[in-house]
């Protein structure tokens, strides 16, 4: 969605969604090339494709909005980023990086007892990676919100 970057546009686009008891799954707002329109990514998982029309329509009619596109059946590349902390023993590194090298991750950061993992990837990629890492035990995990382009 393109909205124009001003005060309260995300305020007024939240309330939209939590006034009708939707649930926004990720969320992810930047200004584009113009600082004047900001790029507002939002996912959310519906039952009926009819409840997405009516979500699209009461978007369109917010005044700060400019367009809305929906993704469900356009082609597009989507990517979501990730810092996961892992615990991290040194002798445990080779097994570490070994999990990493399978996906689009590397390690950022490797100190005592931690490790930082950065990966920017789609949902699958995402899941597999985070599944690997539980062998280590996450301690914390942080991240952005899925991000999308059409073709």
């Amino acid at each position: 969605m393109l909205v124009e970057n001003k005060f309260g546009v995300l305020a007024r686009v939240a309330g939209l969604f939590s006034a009708r008891g939707y649930n926004i799954a990720s969320l992810a707002v930047s200004e584009t090339l113009d600082p004047t329109i900001s790029y507002m990514t939002i996912v959310v998982e519906v039952a009926d494709e009819k409840i997405l029309e009516q979500i699209k329509k009461q978007l369109n009619k917010l005044i700060d909005v400019i367009t809305v596109t929906d993704f469900t059946k356009k082609e597009h590349v989507d990517r979501e980023l990730i810092l996961a902390k892992v615990n991290y023993a040194p002798k445990e590194k080779q097994k570490l990086e070994g999990v990493i090298e399978k996906y689009p991750a590397r390690l950022i950061y490797h100190k005592h007892d931690t490790a930082i993992i950065e990966a920017v990837g789609d949902q699958q990629h995402i899941k597999q990676l985070l599944q690997g890492l539980n062998e280590f035990g996450i301690k914390e995990l942080v991240r952005t919100g899925r991000l999308a382009m059409p073709y």
